[in-house]
Protein backbone atom coordinates (compact mmCIF):
# COMPACT_ATOMS: atom_id res chain seq x y z
CA UNK A 1 0.00 0.00 0.00
CA UNK A 2 1.12 3.30 -1.00
CA UNK A 3 2.01 6.33 1.26
CA UNK A 4 -0.66 8.00 -0.11
CA UNK A 5 -3.28 5.45 -0.14
CA UNK A 6 -2.61 5.36 3.91
CA UNK A 7 -3.01 8.88 4.47
CA UNK A 8 -6.02 9.46 2.25
CA UNK A 9 -9.17 9.26 4.71
CA UNK A 10 -12.09 7.20 4.06
CA UNK A 11 -14.74 8.87 1.88
CA UNK A 12 -18.29 7.72 1.88
CA UNK A 13 -19.48 6.95 -0.99
CA UNK A 14 -21.89 9.73 -2.49
CA UNK A 15 -25.29 7.28 -2.04
CA UNK A 16 -23.83 6.75 1.39
CA UNK A 17 -23.64 10.74 2.22
CA UNK A 18 -26.29 12.30 4.41
CA UNK A 19 -28.16 14.74 2.76
CA UNK A 20 -27.76 18.30 3.74
CA UNK A 21 -31.20 20.53 4.17
CA UNK A 22 -29.58 24.48 3.60
CA UNK A 23 -31.66 27.80 3.12
CA UNK A 24 -31.73 29.96 0.45
CA UNK A 25 -28.54 31.14 1.31
CA UNK A 26 -27.22 27.68 0.93
CA UNK A 27 -26.55 28.15 4.53
CA UNK A 28 -26.75 24.20 6.64
CA UNK A 29 -29.84 23.69 9.07
CA UNK A 30 -29.83 22.13 12.05
CA UNK A 31 -31.99 18.99 11.98
CA UNK A 32 -33.82 20.43 15.47
CA UNK A 33 -34.05 23.87 13.66
CA UNK A 34 -36.10 22.33 11.05
CA UNK A 35 -37.87 20.25 13.11
CA UNK A 36 -38.43 23.54 15.11
CA UNK A 37 -39.61 25.46 12.05
CA UNK A 38 -41.89 22.88 10.78
CA UNK A 39 -43.62 22.75 14.40
CA UNK A 40 -44.18 26.38 14.03
CA UNK A 41 -45.52 26.14 10.37
CA UNK A 42 -48.14 23.68 12.27
CA UNK A 43 -49.38 25.64 14.65
CA UNK A 44 -50.07 28.76 12.22
CA UNK A 45 -51.87 26.57 10.23
CA UNK A 46 -53.89 25.02 13.41
CA UNK A 47 -54.76 28.67 14.31
CA UNK A 48 -55.38 30.28 10.83
CA UNK A 49 -57.20 27.06 9.27
CA UNK A 50 -58.44 25.68 12.63
CA UNK A 51 -61.28 27.97 12.88
CA UNK A 52 -62.39 27.88 9.44
CA UNK A 53 -62.45 23.99 9.49
CA UNK A 54 -64.55 23.54 12.59
CA UNK A 55 -67.23 25.89 11.08
CA UNK A 56 -67.30 23.31 8.17
CA UNK A 57 -67.83 20.50 9.88
CA UNK A 58 -70.63 22.41 12.29
CA UNK A 59 -72.27 23.52 9.42
CA UNK A 60 -72.72 19.76 7.91
CA UNK A 61 -73.87 18.12 11.36
CA UNK A 62 -77.19 17.21 11.64
CA UNK A 63 -80.19 18.71 14.33
CA UNK A 64 -79.36 15.20 16.18
CA UNK A 65 -75.59 15.42 16.35
CA UNK A 66 -74.13 17.27 19.85
CA UNK A 67 -72.00 20.64 18.55
CA UNK A 68 -71.18 20.76 22.48
CA UNK A 69 -70.20 17.47 23.15
CA UNK A 70 -67.23 17.07 25.26
CA UNK A 71 -64.37 16.06 24.21
CA UNK A 72 -65.96 17.95 20.84
CA UNK A 73 -66.70 15.62 17.82
CA UNK A 74 -64.42 17.05 14.60
CA UNK A 75 -66.00 15.15 11.87
CA UNK A 76 -69.60 14.82 11.55
CA UNK A 77 -71.52 11.75 12.08
CA UNK A 78 -74.06 12.33 9.53
CA UNK A 79 -73.03 14.84 7.02
CA UNK A 80 -76.00 16.84 5.34
CA UNK A 81 -77.06 19.98 3.41
CA UNK A 82 -80.04 20.43 5.29
CA UNK A 83 -78.20 23.50 6.93
CA UNK A 84 -77.93 25.62 3.87
CA UNK A 85 -81.20 24.89 2.74
CA UNK A 86 -82.15 26.13 6.04
CA UNK A 87 -80.18 29.06 5.49
CA UNK A 88 -81.39 29.97 2.31
CA UNK A 89 -84.99 29.37 2.95
CA UNK A 90 -84.54 31.73 5.97
CA UNK A 91 -83.11 34.67 4.86
CA UNK A 92 -82.52 36.17 0.83
CA UNK A 93 -78.80 34.92 1.13
CA UNK A 94 -78.35 34.57 -2.43
CA UNK A 95 -79.93 38.12 -3.11
CA UNK A 96 -77.55 39.56 -0.70
CA UNK A 97 -74.70 37.35 -1.98
CA UNK A 98 -75.53 38.99 -5.31
CA UNK A 99 -75.16 42.65 -4.08
CA UNK A 100 -71.68 41.93 -2.34
CA UNK A 101 -70.61 40.21 -5.69
CA UNK A 102 -71.65 43.62 -7.55
CA UNK A 103 -70.14 45.82 -4.63
CA UNK A 104 -66.95 43.87 -4.99
CA UNK A 105 -66.69 43.46 -8.87
CA UNK A 106 -67.08 47.22 -9.25
CA UNK A 107 -63.93 48.01 -5.92
CA UNK A 108 -61.94 45.71 -8.39
CA UNK A 109 -62.07 47.36 -11.34
CA UNK A 110 -62.18 50.90 -9.83
CA UNK A 111 -59.59 49.84 -7.70
CA UNK A 112 -56.99 47.94 -10.69
CA UNK A 113 -57.55 50.56 -12.97
CA UNK A 114 -57.41 53.75 -10.55
CA UNK A 115 -54.27 52.44 -8.72
CA UNK A 116 -52.23 51.72 -11.46
CA UNK A 117 -53.03 55.03 -13.06
CA UNK A 118 -51.81 56.84 -10.05
CA UNK A 119 -48.64 54.41 -9.49
CA UNK A 120 -47.90 54.82 -12.76
CA UNK A 121 -47.98 58.40 -12.47
CA UNK A 122 -45.90 58.72 -8.90
CA UNK A 123 -43.66 56.35 -10.14
CA UNK A 124 -42.62 57.22 -13.83
CA UNK A 125 -43.84 60.51 -14.77
CA UNK A 126 -41.75 63.77 -14.05
CA UNK A 127 -43.78 66.40 -12.07
CA UNK A 128 -43.73 69.11 -9.53
CA UNK A 129 -44.76 67.72 -6.46
CA UNK A 130 -44.45 64.33 -7.05
CA UNK A 131 -42.98 63.42 -3.35
CA UNK A 132 -45.58 65.02 -1.97
CA UNK A 133 -48.31 63.18 -3.51
CA UNK A 134 -46.61 60.08 -2.21
CA UNK A 135 -46.32 61.08 0.88
CA UNK A 136 -49.86 62.27 0.74
CA UNK A 137 -50.83 58.63 -0.05
CA UNK A 138 -48.61 57.06 3.09
CA UNK A 139 -50.39 59.85 4.88
CA UNK A 140 -53.66 58.74 4.26
CA UNK A 141 -52.73 54.80 5.05
CA UNK A 142 -52.23 55.99 9.06
CA UNK A 143 -56.18 57.29 9.26
CA UNK A 144 -58.02 55.09 10.90
CA UNK A 145 -61.24 54.41 9.08
CA UNK A 146 -63.51 55.37 11.97
CA UNK A 147 -62.23 58.63 12.35
CA UNK A 148 -63.67 59.15 8.79
CA UNK A 149 -66.87 57.57 8.57
CA UNK A 150 -69.13 60.03 9.76
CA UNK A 151 -67.57 62.46 7.55
CA UNK A 152 -67.90 60.17 4.56
CA UNK A 153 -71.59 59.08 5.59
CA UNK A 154 -72.50 63.46 5.53
CA UNK A 155 -71.12 62.84 1.96
CA UNK A 156 -72.69 60.32 0.51
CA UNK A 157 -75.93 62.09 2.19
CA UNK A 158 -75.07 65.27 0.27
CA UNK A 159 -74.71 63.54 -2.86
CA UNK A 160 -77.38 61.78 -2.69
CA UNK A 161 -76.37 57.87 -2.51
CA UNK A 162 -77.34 57.09 1.30
CA UNK A 163 -79.03 53.40 0.90
CA UNK A 164 -77.35 53.17 -2.81
CA UNK A 165 -74.77 50.28 -3.68
CA UNK A 166 -72.47 52.99 -5.23
CA UNK A 167 -72.96 55.00 -1.98
CA UNK A 168 -71.28 51.63 -0.67
CA UNK A 169 -67.91 51.50 -3.16
CA UNK A 170 -67.47 55.21 -3.50
CA UNK A 171 -65.23 55.47 -0.34
CA UNK A 172 -62.90 52.63 -1.15
CA UNK A 173 -62.87 52.64 -4.54
CA UNK A 174 -58.83 53.44 -4.60
CA UNK A 175 -57.26 52.38 -1.50
CA UNK A 176 -53.74 54.49 -0.90
CA UNK A 177 -52.42 50.96 -0.07
CA UNK A 178 -53.15 49.83 -3.67
CA UNK A 179 -51.69 53.25 -5.29
CA UNK A 180 -48.42 52.69 -2.84
CA UNK A 181 -48.32 48.89 -4.38
CA UNK A 182 -48.79 49.70 -7.64
CA UNK A 183 -45.99 52.75 -7.49
CA UNK A 184 -43.22 50.34 -6.31
CA UNK A 185 -44.27 47.61 -8.80
CA UNK A 186 -43.73 50.11 -11.64
CA UNK A 187 -40.28 51.44 -9.98
CA UNK A 188 -38.87 48.08 -10.47
CA UNK A 189 -39.50 48.47 -14.35
CA UNK A 190 -36.22 49.18 -16.16
CA UNK A 191 -36.46 52.77 -17.26
CA UNK A 192 -34.68 51.69 -20.86
CA UNK A 193 -37.58 50.34 -22.04
CA UNK A 194 -39.44 52.96 -21.58
CA UNK A 195 -36.67 55.28 -22.68
CA UNK A 196 -36.35 53.09 -26.21
CA UNK A 197 -40.03 53.05 -26.62
CA UNK A 198 -40.00 57.11 -25.68
CA UNK A 199 -37.26 57.39 -29.01
CA UNK A 200 -40.10 55.19 -31.12
CA UNK A 201 -42.41 57.88 -30.58
CA UNK A 202 -44.55 56.42 -27.55
CA UNK A 203 -46.67 58.64 -25.64
CA UNK A 204 -47.33 58.41 -21.71
CA UNK A 205 -50.49 56.39 -22.20
CA UNK A 206 -48.80 53.48 -25.52
CA UNK A 207 -45.94 53.27 -22.73
CA UNK A 208 -48.52 52.78 -19.60
CA UNK A 209 -50.53 50.66 -21.48
CA UNK A 210 -48.52 48.78 -23.69
CA UNK A 211 -45.40 48.26 -21.27
CA UNK A 212 -45.69 48.72 -17.82
CA UNK A 213 -49.64 47.26 -17.71
CA UNK A 214 -48.05 43.92 -19.12
CA UNK A 215 -45.29 43.95 -16.68
CA UNK A 216 -47.08 44.25 -13.57
CA UNK A 217 -49.53 42.11 -14.07
CA UNK A 218 -48.51 39.82 -10.33
CA UNK A 219 -49.53 42.80 -8.85
CA UNK A 220 -52.29 43.77 -10.17
CA UNK A 221 -53.46 40.24 -9.20
CA UNK A 222 -52.72 41.46 -5.49
CA UNK A 223 -54.79 44.62 -5.53
CA UNK A 224 -57.19 42.45 -7.12
CA UNK A 225 -57.56 39.95 -4.21
CA UNK A 226 -57.19 42.65 -1.05
CA UNK A 227 -60.06 44.70 -3.19
CA UNK A 228 -62.43 41.76 -3.24
CA UNK A 229 -61.93 40.88 -0.16
CA UNK A 230 -62.03 43.97 1.57
CA UNK A 231 -65.39 44.80 -0.55
CA UNK A 232 -66.64 41.32 0.42
CA UNK A 233 -66.04 41.32 3.75
CA UNK A 234 -66.33 44.80 4.81
CA UNK A 235 -69.68 44.65 7.51
CA UNK A 236 -69.58 48.45 8.93
CA UNK A 237 -69.66 50.75 6.05
CA UNK A 238 -72.82 48.92 4.33
CA UNK A 239 -74.67 48.66 8.19
CA UNK A 240 -74.25 52.32 8.21
CA UNK A 241 -75.38 53.20 4.22
CA UNK A 242 -78.08 50.80 3.93
CA UNK A 243 -81.50 51.00 4.57
CA UNK A 244 -83.09 49.19 2.34
CA UNK A 245 -83.50 45.23 3.35
CA UNK A 246 -83.54 44.60 -0.93
CA UNK A 247 -80.02 46.10 -1.38
CA UNK A 248 -78.34 44.71 2.24
CA UNK A 249 -74.68 42.85 1.62
CA UNK A 250 -74.20 39.36 2.58
CA UNK A 251 -72.21 40.59 5.74
CA UNK A 252 -75.25 42.44 6.83
CA UNK A 253 -77.86 39.44 6.07
CA UNK A 254 -75.51 36.88 8.17
CA UNK A 255 -75.83 39.46 11.23
CA UNK A 256 -79.61 38.95 10.76
CA UNK A 257 -79.47 35.25 10.72
CA UNK A 258 -77.08 35.07 13.66
CA UNK A 259 -79.40 37.19 15.87
CA UNK A 260 -82.81 35.75 14.65
CA UNK A 261 -81.37 32.18 15.54
CA UNK A 262 -78.24 32.51 18.13
CA UNK A 263 -78.78 29.26 19.60
CA UNK A 264 -78.61 27.35 16.37
CA UNK A 265 -75.00 27.77 15.50
CA UNK A 266 -75.17 25.56 12.65
CA UNK A 267 -77.04 28.16 10.52
CA UNK A 268 -74.52 30.14 11.16
CA UNK A 269 -71.68 28.32 10.38
CA UNK A 270 -73.21 27.50 7.02
CA UNK A 271 -73.83 30.98 6.68
CA UNK A 272 -69.89 31.40 7.21
CA UNK A 273 -69.36 28.79 4.85
CA UNK A 274 -71.44 30.21 2.36
CA UNK A 275 -70.09 33.62 3.02
CA UNK A 276 -66.00 32.50 2.58
CA UNK A 277 -66.61 30.36 -0.05
CA UNK A 278 -65.93 32.81 -3.09
CA UNK A 279 -62.92 34.48 -1.58
CA UNK A 280 -61.13 30.97 -1.01
CA UNK A 281 -61.99 29.98 -4.97
CA UNK A 282 -60.94 33.42 -5.99
CA UNK A 283 -57.63 33.03 -4.12
CA UNK A 284 -57.47 30.03 -5.70
CA UNK A 285 -57.64 30.75 -9.16
CA UNK A 286 -55.24 33.81 -8.28
CA UNK A 287 -52.35 32.31 -6.15
CA UNK A 288 -49.50 32.07 -8.55
CA UNK A 289 -50.10 35.92 -9.45
CA UNK A 290 -50.61 37.13 -6.16
CA UNK A 291 -47.38 35.47 -4.75
CA UNK A 292 -45.25 36.81 -8.19
CA UNK A 293 -46.87 40.15 -7.57
CA UNK A 294 -46.10 40.35 -3.61
CA UNK A 295 -42.24 40.67 -5.00
CA UNK A 296 -43.19 42.72 -7.73
CA UNK A 297 -44.84 45.47 -5.39
CA UNK A 298 -42.18 45.12 -2.37
CA UNK A 299 -41.10 48.06 -1.18
CA UNK A 300 -37.33 49.02 -2.34
CA UNK A 301 -34.55 49.01 0.15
Amino acid sequence: MSVLEKTRPDRKPAAAREPRVTDEHGRRIRVWELALRYVLLLVVLALTVGPFLWQLSTSLKGPTEDIYSSPPSFLPGHPTLHNYERVANTIPVWDYAFNSLKVATANVVTNCVGSALAGYALARLRYRGRRVATLVFILAMLVPVESIIIAQFTTMRELDLNNTLIGVVLPACIASMNVLLMRNAFLNLPYEIEEAAFVDGANAWQRFLRIAVPSVKGTLAVVAIFAFMGAWDDFLWPLIVLSDPDKFTLTIGLNYLHGTFANDERLVAAGTVIAVAPLIALFACLQRYFFRGVGEGAVKG
